[in-house]
């Protein structure tokens, strides 16, 4: 009865969504557990290379003290972790970016909360190793080894570890501004080309290259622009005359109205007058 009971305590304590439960301490002679639940990461919308589906440890509930240093150490007893990444929420993994130097790098408040944890394996086993680990067994975080600093140890490293050393630095600067030189040159280069090919020959005609997909191919030379300019002026004023014509138009109607009310007034007068003075009323 005591070995089944001891085999049934050494097996891995699954909950409903098919996650493991592991217990996780602070330090070997913590009397309080954590728990972490885990499962194979099996996202089928998510096609990424950072996170393979077979290779791929899904994490919940990793303690703020655990980084990425401290969750990989714990994991590694399970197998060889090739990447370890860290979020406030599941998601997607972000898209690719122009990787800057972390001289440059906007710094990031860290997150004083609960994590999620994406742990890749090298070998499909390690998952599989690690969701039937034994949930009597607890990862430890803080060990003789590789402790976790906490309190004001832990500020004075975070403040440490924000500064840059001047000879990091200046390499930093130095190759970015190389690149940037690069990265200029060639455009200029291209350019230069653009307009040699687009130059007008002696019958005014331009040579017009294939664009990009998706954008109108036009001259770039100097006489086209000018002319594209003088043409879109001309329209312009054409426009504005129009205008002025209709607006003195309908001003000149509305005066020639005015000017035969007026006259009709007058002649309704006129008339009103000669018939009161005529003499001769034959009726």
């Amino acid at each position: 009865m005591a070995a089944s009971a001891r085999k049934h305590a050494s097996q891995s304590c699954v909950i409903p969504g098919g996650f493991s439960v592991l217990r996780l301490k602070f330090s070997a002679d913590s009397a309080a557990h954590h728990q972490l639940f885990v499962k194979e990461h099996r996202v089928r919308s998510e096609k990424s290379a950072k996170r393979p589906l077979d290779r791929t440890l899904f994490v919940l509930n990793i303690p703020p003290y655990c980084s990425k240093d401290t969750v990989k150490s714990m994991f590694s007893k399970f197998g060889t972790i090739q990447s370890v990444e860290l979020t406030e929420k599941p998601g997607t993994s972000e898209a690719a970016e122009p990787k800057l130097s972390e001289c440059f790098a906007p710094s990031t408040k860290q997150s004083q909360g609960f994590s999620v944890g994406y742990i890749v394996f090298k070998n499909s086993s390690s998952v599989s190793a690690a969701k039937s680990h034994p949930h009597d067994e607890p990862l430890i975080a803080s060990t003789e080894k590789r402790p976790v600093k906490m309190g004001i140890n832990k500020w004075i490293q975070q403040y440490t570890e924000m500064l840059v050393p001047t000879e990091k630095l200046q390499k930093a600067v130095d190759s970015f501004m190389n690149e940037y030189d690069k990265r200029k040159e060639k455009e200029a280069e291209q350019q230069r080309k653009d307009e040699m090919e687009q130059q007008e020959d002696e019958e005014g005609w331009v040579k017009v290259t294939k664009g990009k997909r998706g954008t109108k191919v036009r001259p770039h030379s100097e006489r086209a622009n000018e002319r594209t300019l003088q043409k879109e002026d001309k329209k312009r004023k054409r426009k504005e005359l129009m205008n002025f014509y209709t607006w003195q138009h309908r001003n000149t109607q509305k005066e020639h109205i005015a000017e035969l009310r007026k006259k009709f007034e007058e002649d309704k007068q006129r008339i009103a007058l000669l018939r009161a003075q005529r003499k001769f009323k034959p009726y």
